[in-house]
């Protein structure tokens, strides 16, 4: 019998029979195409590891049909005859595993993408840009929008004469095609501007042209967002935040659904959001599970045709509720599938406890865009690399001893055993877990506890033994006779040399987290970064009175790179909650009665009960030390090498474990 069975019922999206309610949403080809702008082997490769864990539709990242007048940042060249082969490549292997896949195409980015060298950015109008406010776009000729409209009907053909079972436009997140139909960015006079109608002129007559040259029965679907979300350019809205909508409004949002099926689309998928509100288009960690599924209700209600809800539906239970209380006919699941490629299979085998789970952190997906590094995922390190990166069978099984149980050492462990190598850990703590105790411990960190119990489940399922309250030390280690030693020893917080440090007042975030130190009414938070941030939150929740005292001139801006979609979330949420924040600050005395302060020019003391320090973490490195030169194999990862964040320890398991 198959588990959660209305998300395994078939269904069409014009001619095309999909097999399940299951989508893969599109996510960005950062690194996986050619220099010409067609998939390369590794996305080939990702696309069908997807198709292989059962997965009904697959919808690519987009691919530009035209980069003359608005680059994307991906490639050099649009869809061309060249993107024949790769295409029609992923079309065999898609379909001989059962499933259907449509590609993305994108007009472009617009205002919100990088303009060609030598170049000014364009919009539909002359609108501030995006990435320089400063800087005023220049509105798109008419012949450009042509350009790029017989591009599409091109690159439609393409993709027909490849195999590909339909196209989805990128009409959503504020890109090109949304600038067009959304008057805050269209101020044109001309047959692509005026009302709704008018500004839906351009994707009108790209799906015209589609169907055109790749055929009436050519699926099109057509991505967008029912709603903004946006207070003023810039400036996104928080769920239930009061506010004036400037961008496409939910009254607008239905009649703009209404007008698609009447126009002759096949399909729609529905979010919400856009640059401007960023944390909508990729909700972070602070969104909750499910979070635009209202929006897809609004579009079903609205029209005949099928409407796939997306936005954090990687929890099986949900995506079955969605399903079977017609909020939407399909579920488009992100990042999920790139956790967990084999997500539908667990799910339908009734085995989500298997399901490895995203944890909203975007540190492995788009934070590594920012970085010119290609698609990953933070929990899931052969994403994207899955031929190269596979865990195959070791020749001849070892005997591993990993010393520690945090997130590295679980991960080292987990793929080491997964390749058939007996491995024991050593804890020192009650439980597994390390930092990911402390951290799953806010309620919009509870998916790090979800990976927390994924860890543990998977070692019992593989046998690693696993040794509690049992520190590692040397003598121990030898004992054992290992063939490779792994340490994970990890990280403990810091404690500045600042005078009054010692007083009773004064505690770590692991600590107060923990639940082993109780704050005051009133807390200074000393460090601004992400777990300042995140603690300050959350003690803000319980009601006490915060302020955040940081020495860099913005928050979050120092150390690992904090994507921006949760960084942009956290600051918005800070704000909304009251949290006051000093910026270019120090804390240069802490008394029992709050901390001395001296930042922009002035001192000044700050009163408070408690002071709580989130000011990094230092390597526990003494074992490796201890060992260094007395084993071949001896590996030193995660926090025990360098503090860094989830995924810098998880690769760094995963690397070892793969090779140990």
């Amino acid at each position: 019998m198959v588990s959660y069975p209305k998300l395994f019922e078939p269904i069409s999206i014009g001619k095309v029979i999909i097999k399940n309610r299951i989508a893969l949403a599109p996510m960005g080809n950062v690194g996986l195409t050619t220099p010409d702008g067609n998939p390369n082997q590794r996305c080939v490769d990702y696309y069908i590891e997807r198709a292989r864990g059962g997965t009904g539709l697959i919808i690519t990242g987009l691919f530009q049909v035209l980069n003359e007048f608005a680059a994307a940042g991906i490639s050099k060249h649009g869809i061309n005859r060249m993107s024949l082969g790769p295409f029609g490549e992923m079309a065999e292997a898609v379909h001989a595993l059962g499933s259907k896949i449509f590609v993305q195409l994108t007009a472009g980015f617009g205002r919100v993408g990088w303009a060609l060298p030598g170049q000014k950015p364009m919009s539909a109008s002359a609108v501030p840009y995006y990435i320089d406010p400063g800087i005023t776009c220049r509105a798109m000729e008419i012949s450009e929008v042509e350009e790029i409209v017989n591009a599409f009907g091109e690159a439609a053909a393409i993709m027909a004469a490849a195999g590909i079972d339909g196209v989805e436009l990128h009409g959503h997140e504020g890109y090109l095609f949304d600038q067009f139909t959304t008057a805050i960015w269209n101020h044109r006079k001309d047959k692509y501007g005026g009302d709704l109608k008018g500004r839906l002129t351009f994707p009108f007559e790209v799906l015209e042209i589609i169907k055109k040259r790749a055929g009436a029965d050519f699926a099109v679907q057509y991505r967008f967002g029912i709603k903004h979300y946006m207070k003023a350019l810039n400036s996104g809205a928080l769920p239930g935040e009061p506010y004036r909508e400037a961008g496409r409004d939910i009254e607008e949002g239905i009649e703009m659904a209404r007008l698609l099926d009447a126009g002759g689309f096949d399909s729609l998928h529905v979010d919400a959001g856009c640059y401007d509100s960023w944390y909508w288009a990729h909700p972070p960690t602070y969104q909750e599970h499910g979070c635009m599924v209202d929006m897809a209700e609004i579009a079903k209600k609205a029209v005949k045709i099928p409407v796939i809800a997306v936005g954090r539906l990687e929890i099986p239970e949900l995506a079955e509720k969605v399903i079977a209380e017609g909020k939407a006919d399909m579920v488009a699941i992100g990042r999920g599938l790139l956790a967990d490629p084999y997500w539908p299979v667990k799910t339908a085998e009734g085995r989500p406890e298997d399901i490895r789970p995203c944890i909203g952190c975007h540190d492995g997906c788009l934070g590594r865009f920012g970085t010119g590094r290609p698609l990953s995922c933070a929990v899931n390190p052969a994403c994207g690399k899955e031929i190269q990166y596979q865990l195959s069978k070791a020749e001849e099984p070892k005997k591993i001893v990993v010393t520690g149980g945090g997130a590295a050492g679980m991960e080292a462990a987990r793929a080491a055993a997964s390749r058939g190598h007996k491995v024991v850990i050593y804890e020192k703590g009650k439980a597994l877990g390390g930092h990911l105790i402390e951290a799953s411990i806010p309620g919009f960190k509870k998916d790090i506890g979800s990976l927390l119990k994924w860890y543990k489940t998977q070692l019992n399922q593989l046998g690693v033994t696993v040794k509690l309250q049992t520190a590692a030390i040397a003598a121990a280690v030898a004992r054992e006779k290992p063939d490779a030693v792994i340490i994970a020893t990890g990280s403990n917080p810091c404690f500045p040399n600042i005078p009054g440090i010692d007083k009773p007042n004064v505690f770590s975030c692991i600590d107060v987290l923990l639940g082993k130190k109780k704050t005051g009414k009133s807390v200074v938070v000393v460090g601004g970064g992400l777990v300042g941030c995140e603690t300050a939150l959350w003690l803000t929740q319980q009601g006490k009175q915060v302020t955040v005292v940081e020495m860099l001139p913005e928050l979050m801006l120092g150390g690992i790179t904090v994507p921006r979609m949760n960084r942009f979330m956290l600051i918005d949420l800070l704000a909304f909650n009251k949290v006051k924040v000093l910026t270019n600050s120090c804390v240069n005395e802490i008394t029992e009665s709050g901390v001395g302060i001296t930042g922009k020019g002035a001192n000044k003391m700050l009163k408070a009960d408690t002071i709580v320090l989130a000011v990094g973490l230092q390597s526990d490195n003494t074992l490796a030390k201890e060992l260094q030169g007395k084993y071949v194999h001896l590996y030193v990862i995660g926090d025990c090498r360098e503090p860094r964040n989830v995924m810098g320890a998880i690769w760094d398991g995963y690397e070892v474990g793969r090779i140990v």
